[in-house]
């Protein structure tokens, strides 16, 4: 899933090639993918882009005087093109699921592999009429964001660290992968309890998600939409790695399953050397 690296990364691409560009043809070619319907996708034919923000993990492009929002989901990506296919594209083949053409050639599709369609367009005036942007927390690189601002949301928190930091109400913009790296970092176990936390403890966890964060968008800059996702997995520490020794102690990663995702960590950095039970509310193996 891109998460706010690769997201930042993406709406720095498309202020540099999709500011001041004219629409002339939106497409839509899933079923799925339209969230909205007043306005139309055809309100943003013949109007102008300006620049794109990122709020968490969504993308929301200013065309005219209306914002085109899409969530990429887990699988989803942007692929732009500076010269489109001659072929018109077929709906509910592929992974295509939304084309923007634009005047004067090139433009950019909205793709999704897999079977759970959950790439999400919106079509809206302003990016707060999304219910995920409505509901996002704080983002984790906002000046605002201080040592002080992150204590108080975990002194409210009853939860395993692993989840809180994923939790888009609570923080956003941290998925599955940077949630792994940013506690290998801190060499904290994922099933820590938010609010255990002490004050040193915080302060550190504080310093490793900033960390983490910014690090992964200095490697992102300036990458390519189509490189991001090689970017991303190249500069993985744990996350995706288990079974390969960790980078900073060599011992081994390990992985806990869950239902529909999974998280890695490593025992000698974040556990006291204990492996955690491979079961989604486990406590470590005594």
């Amino acid at each position: 899933m891109p998460e706010l690296p690769e997201v930042e990364a993406l709406r720095e691409y498309l202020d540099e090639h999709l500011a001041g560009r004219v629409v002339e043809r939106v497409l839509p070619l899933a079923v799925s993918v339209l969230k909205t319907y007043d306005p139309p996708l055809t309100a943003l034919e013949g109007q102008r882009a300006g620049a794109t923000a990122r709020h968490g993990k969504f993308l929301a492009v200013r065309i005219g005087d209306l914002h085109l929002v899409t969530h990429l989901a887990r699988a989803g990506w942007l692929r732009w093109h500076d010269a489109l296919p001659d072929r018109p594209p077929r709906p509910g083949k592929g992974p295509l699921a939304l084309r923007v053409a634009l005047e004067g050639g090139g433009g950019f599709d909205l793709t999704e592999a897999g079977t759970q369609k959950r790439l999400a367009v919106y079509v809206v005036r302003d990016p707060q009429e999304v219910p995920g942007i409505a509901r996002l927390g704080p983002d984790p690189l906002a000046e605002e964001f201080d040592r002080d601002a992150f204590a108080a949301l975990l002194a409210e928190e009853r939860r395993q660290i692993k989840g809180v930091l994923r939790d888009q109400s609570v923080i956003a913009g941290i998925g599955n992968a940077y949630s792994d790296e940013i506690l290998h970092a801190a060499k904290v176990s994922p099933f820590k309890l938010a609010a255990s936390f002490d004050e040193e403890q915080v302060t550190h966890l504080y310093e490793a998600v900033r960390r983490t964060l910014r690090e992964a968008v200095e490697r992102a800059h300036g990458v390519a939409a189509g490189n991001l996702k090689a970017e991303k997995k190249s500069g993985l520490r744990v996350h995706g790695r288990d079974g390969e020794p960790c980078p900073v102690c060599g011992d081994t990663v390990r992985s806990v399953s869950f239902a529909d995702s999974s998280l890695q960590y490593c025992p000698t950095c974040q556990t006291g050397g204990k492996p955690l039970a491979d079961r989604r509310l486990s406590r470590l193996l005594k």
